[in-house]
């Protein structure tokens, strides 16, 4: 499948193709293309559009693009949830005080772009491995909280 997003991704918009090529679409393609072109690049694609005003997988009933990922393809792993809110306080400026790992993300994130700019394709591969151990560090959390 192809997803679609606005270019100069930050958190949300990095996070995504993380969860999206773990647990929906391992072959998920990405194109990042400038927010007035998302539209009509989804239809010309077929692809998916995400992270973008007034789509079923951007910033609905509270939802940043993550959790609405995970609420259409039913991911219910409660790792993931953890980490679903650590990127919802990320992303969503007045609920970065939710959990305090939020914070964090957000600095690195914004990090990631300022060096990277427009390289959204680098930042995700370079991104990818923080995901994951972010991932693994959830599970353990969730597990020691049992």
């Amino acid at each position: 499948m192809k997803w679609v997003t606005r270019k100069n991704a930050n958190v949300d918009r990095i996070a995504c193709p993380w969860l999206i090529r773990r647990f929906v679409d391992r072959d998920a393609e990405f194109l990042y293309v400038p927010m007035d072109e998302v539209a009509t690049v989804a239809e010309r694609e077929g692809a998916i559009p995400y992270d973008v005003q007034g789509v079923e997988l951007g910033h609905v009933d509270g939802r940043c693009s993550f959790e609405s990922i995970m609420v259409k393809y039913r991911l219910e792993d409660p790792g993931l949830e953890l980490l679903a809110r650590i990127v919802h306080g990320a992303d969503v400026a007045a609920d970065i005080v939710t959990v305090p790992e939020a914070a964090g993300l957000k600095a690195i994130a914004h990090g990631f772009a300022l060096v990277h700019g427009d390289a959204d394709h680098e930042k995700i591969r370079l991104e990818t491995p923080m995901y994951d151990a972010l991932y693994a560090w959830c599970q353990k959390q969730v597990a020691e909280a049992r």
